[in-house]
């Protein structure tokens, strides 16, 4: 409604950006939060998958022995599994459904990767599934697979795009090839990235209920829309007829925001034994089950001036993809937006192999492709004699180097200048291995974040009741992270009540649709979708008052009239002040609601928008920014590294809770330093299996790998993000923190690690580069 404004105004004394305690808490604590596994439904039966020990081959399965164990219901093979409405490589799928994997196991009695769920046992209990599972006999007509791109029998091609499409296989502007070979200082160097796997607490877990031709699912996904449309294109059902919930989520970071064949799977099988089926995969099978970060290499090529400006980056990727796909992180994109540079060019090539599809995992593209730049960044420094934030200065870009595009903000230099105080930089000795504390080598790194603001849209209900409570709803997915407590602060402070009169509910698509929790939209949409849907609400509000010959606002002009605290009140004369409660009341309603759609990114229009020269809307760049400090020591004859101290200064527009916020950076900072330092899982390279696909094998940071960490955030007002003015944060944090840490090493050391995780080993083989 034009009367009101279309960026949120904070009231005094409002409750966003407060360090609010989550509203889920004591839920979570006390055990009342029910995660998707934990829904005891009458009749459940459990799920056990059987799974391939080879990467290639065909199978023949013999299950007579399984079948009748005690307690089997059934045990289902690909001749036997109800069948699928459509497959995901069927060329008559649904139009604009793209299914995480183009291949579905049991579909046919092919093998394309190791752990591939070949036979599906299910029984009264899950010990007996589990004891049933081990019966079902298994012959391999096996092929040689291929491991790697790294294989000798692997075929590397150059794809004309990647991520189904969304970038480009080749990008180019100016002329960088020929800038580069004519630059003052060259520099060209390749990084190594191991495969990375996500590991959150909850493992992949799906229950799963028929009632006639309605489905409903209880699925740890991060995202209840995208898993309903896929289940339901999947199984020939309109959306109405499938029902995704998801209350609590035990962490994803990306493995949970597709619907993967598991899900699909526990569908099947519950509607061949009429009944609720539960599948909750094992530790083992989330390495092959919910994709992982694609083993890779990066070569940059960076031109510069002999001030240190960069003329020219030349960025090329190669990296492993399934057999069916073309995934790979987007590494160029940052590399291409982070420093204003005339001249760049990105090229990806892959390779096919016998592994499962690579996916989302927290920043993808951004993290490893800022551990490129900003090491590089970091060489041309030292080799030049610059101080590390003085050659990223230079290179500061004012507008987006790619398509000249102002920002809609930065606070950047902002975060340089906060993040050096606190992290006393100034103290910092500027050659490398020169500083001691007793047998260890101290090393000072920095290096820059950014993550980019990915346009979305969604909905949410407001309803507002006479007595002063309001229900809001959105069916969007809390991955752990707060989102529960900063909507309700949110709708708190857009309808003028406190906290614990607000209800916020999520996790079901019988609500009102909003995006997956990922790629940072889920703050920024959800809350600006709740802004809208709370003018909306005032606005009838305001129309009832004005024909109400009781109210003090009959016949007033609505934009006359402003809401605070719940009232409604006159500009010009605040002491013409009306409850709500009482306007309903008149107009003997108990309630009263509205949905509404907000916007985050592109197709905004802030209240402070500009035009340019011709008088058009002018359009902005869109990211959070940030910069990373450390520092390590490291044990010259171990080789061992320790992160002994960060500092972290971001700038992401409004903040919603100082605490959860705080919170999300120390997750993306310790899932960085995990990245830098140990996390790496080791596919064998002869017979294409994991053989550290467990959290014995697989390290992750724990408390004691991890320093107490200096968060803070720059304030930052963006007008034209969203309504609220609120960025996404959940990337953010990890960007550049690999990057951070390998600095910090050559600081400390002289060698330049360009191969994660930077292990004990690398360390000790590697010889000093200054």
């Amino acid at each position: 409604m034009s009367s009101e404004p279309k960026f949120f105004e904070q009231p005094a004394g409002g409750v966003v950006g407060k360090p609010m305690d989550r509203v889920d808490g004591r839920a979570k604590v006390t055990g009342a939060a029910q995660y998707s596994a934990e829904f005891p439904l009458p009749g459940l039966t459990y799920a056990v998958l059987v799974t391939s020990a080879v990467a290639n081959a065909k199978v023949t399965l013999d299950s007579n022995e399984a079948g009748r164990a005690p307690g089997v219901l059934a045990v289902f093979t690909h001749q036997t599994i109800p069948p699928l409405a459509v497959l995901p490589n069927s060329p008559d799928k649904p139009k604009g459904w793209t299914p995480p994997m183009k291949y579905m196991p049991l579909s046919n009695n092919e093998v394309q990767y190791a752990n591939q769920p070949i036979a599906v046992v299910v029984a009264d209990s899950l010990e007996r599934a589990q004891h049933a599972a081990t019966l079902v006999k298994v012959s391999y007509q096996a092929a040689e697979p291929i491991a790697s791109f790294l294989d000798p029998k692997a075929k590397l091609f150059d794809p004309l795009a990647i991520q189904d499409g969304k970038t480009p296989g080749r990008t180019v502007r100016g002329n960088p090839k020929a800038v580069f070979a004519q630059s003052a200082v060259q520099h060209k160097a390749t990084y190594t990235h191991a495969i990375n796997h996500h590991n959150p607490m909850e493992p992949g877990a799906t229950t799963a209920v028929w009632e006639g031709n309605r489905l409903t699912v209880y699925d740890a996904t991060q995202g209840i829309t995208r898993t309903q449309t896929s289940l339901a294109a999947t199984f020939g059902l309109p959306r109405d007829q499938v029902r995704v919930i998801t209350q609590y989520l035990g962490g994803g970071f990306g493995c949970k925001g597709s619907c993967w064949p598991h899900t699909v799977l526990a569908a099947q099988v519950a509607r061949g034994v009429g009944r609720p089926v539960k599948l909750v995969l094992t530790r083992p099978q989330m390495f092959t089950s919910l994709g992982h970060r694609e083993d890779q290499t990066q070569t940059l090529q960076v031109g510069a001036t002999k001030e240190g400006k960069i003329t020219a980056l030349i960025h090329e990727k190669t990296s492993t993809t399934s057999p069916w796909d073309n995934y790979a992180e987007s590494n160029s994109k940052i590399i291409g937006m982070l420093y204003a540079s005339p001249n760049f060019e990105a090229t990806y090539q892959l390779a096919r192999a016998n592994v499962m599809p690579s996916t989302f995992m927290r920043a993808p593209g951004e993290a490893p492709g800022s551990f490129a730049i900003e090491s590089s960044l970091d060489d041309i420094a030292y080799q030049l004699g610059l101080d590390p934030i003085e050659i990223r200065l230079r290179n500061y870009a004012d507008k987006d180097p790619n398509d000249g595009k102002a920002w809609s903000s930065k606070s950047l230099k902002e975060c340089y200048a906060r993040g050096a105080e606190l992290f006393g930089w100034s103290k910092r000795n500027p050659k490398p291995g020169q500083t001691r504390e007793g047998r260890y080598l101290v090393g000072m790194g920095m290096a820059t974040a950014s993550y980019p603001v990915h346009s979305s849209q969604g909905t949410a209900r407001v309803r507002l009741f006479a007595d002063g409570r309001a229900v809001v709803q959105s069916g969007a997915t809390d991955l752990g992270t707060g989102t529960y407590t900063v909507m309700t602060q949110t709708a708190a402070d857009v309808l003028g009540l406190p906290p614990e009169r607000i209800r916020f509910e999520l996790g079901d698509t019988t609500l009102p649709t909003a995006p997956n929790s990922g790629g940072s939209v889920a703050a920024g949409t959800v809350s600006s979708s709740i802004f809208v849907a709370a003018q909306d609400v005032w606005r009838k509000v305001k129309e009832l008052a004005i024909g109400d010959k009781k109210s003090a606002f009959y016949r007033a002009k609505p934009e006359d009239i402003v809401v605070e605290g719940g009232k409604l009140m006159l500009k010009k004369d605040r002491s013409k002040a009306e409850p709500f409660a009482a306007i309903l009341e008149r107009a003997r309603l108990s309630d009263i609601e509205s949905t509404g759609m907000g916007q985050y990114g592109a197709g905004f229009e802030g209240d402070d928008k500009t035009t340019d020269q011709n008088g058009q809307p002018k359009e902005y760049s869109m990211h959070s920014f940030g910069a990373h400090f450390c520092e390590v020591k490291v044990d010259p004859e171990l080789g061992t590294v320790r992160v002994t101290r960060w500092v972290g200064v971001h700038g992401a527009g409004r903040i919603l809770n100082a605490k959860t916020a705080r919170s999300q950076m120390i997750g993306g900072a310790i899932f960085g330093i995990g990245s830098a330092l140990m996390e790496a899982t080791e596919r064998d390279q002869n017979f294409a299996r994991y053989v550290n696909s467990d959290l014995a094998g697989y390290h992750v940071p724990v408390q004691a790998d991890i320093p107490d960490m200096t968060i803070e955030f720059v304030d930052e007002k963006d007008p034209y993000i969203n309504a609220m003015g609120v960025k996404g944060i959940g990337e953010l944090g990890m960007v550049g923190v690999a990057a951070a840490v390998a600095n910090a090493v050559y600081h400390a050391t002289g060698k330049r690690i360009r191969s994660l995780p930077i292990t004990p080993d690398k360390m000790l083989e590697a010889a000093p580069t200054v």
